[in-house]
């Protein structure tokens, strides 16, 4: 499972690479995989991270136009929607490739599946990313660059350690040791049937 997670480090690279192509929240995203794909789905997964990413940035403009912001607002709440949908596909595809898996006796269940894990491997690199172009910016002066380059290193570290935490827990599941069970997000305030504000507007 080591390819495999290095894998999706490289392929959440790549879309990140990809967005500052242009460093546009409205660019159509470029994604070289074909549909269906677990890489398709990678892709896009960070796609979606790294658009939110910077959308969490201009809505924290201090003069921004309150319209503008409450569209934003909106926009990353849709994006969130995406986000969870598009980690329950990831996880339906672990699912399934782990699926003829006999569970030992004595197999554990995990405090997180692992496409959420994955999830966090999103965000990891979009941390990176950017702890890195702050530890190298031109414009900035030395004791801003020492402090982001040793945030930088941690999260380095961070990123060994939990990509060897994914391995180790896909590695576990593969062998019985542990078991997935996943849990649908039930997000009440998306759901008209379920947030008062909503449906009391019936």
């Amino acid at each position: 499972m080591r390819n495999f997670i290095d894998n999706c480090y490289k392929i959440f690279e790549e879309a990140i690479r990809a967005y500052h192509v242009t460093d546009d929240v409205d660019a159509v995203m470029p994604n070289p995989y074909e549909d269906g794909t677990i890489e398709h789905k990678l892709f896009t997964k960070n796609w979606i991270d790294t658009v939110q990413w910077h959308l969490e940035d201009i809505i924290r403009d201090p003069d921004i136009d309150p319209v503008t912001a409450l569209a934003i607002k909106r926009r990353i709440d849709r994006s969130n929607q995406e986000r969870t949908d598009l980690v329950e596909q990831l996880d339906t595809y672990f699912r399934a490739h782990f699926a003829e898996v006999k569970m030992l006796p004595d197999a554990t269940i995990n405090t997180e599946s692992p496409a959420w894990a994955l999830d966090r491997l999103s965000i990891l690199a979009l941390k990176i990313y950017h702890m890195r172009e702050q530890a190298e910016r031109a414009d900035a002066d030395a004791e801003h660059k020492a402090k982001c380059a040793a945030k930088l290193a941690v999260l380095l570290e961070q990123r060994i350690d939990l990509s060897t935490a994914i391995v180790q827990l896909l590695d576990d599941i593969a062998a019985g040791r542990k078991y997935m069970k996943v849990y649908r997000q039930m997000k009440m305030y998306n759901d008209p049937a379920t947030n008062p504000v909503l449906y009391g507007k019936k």
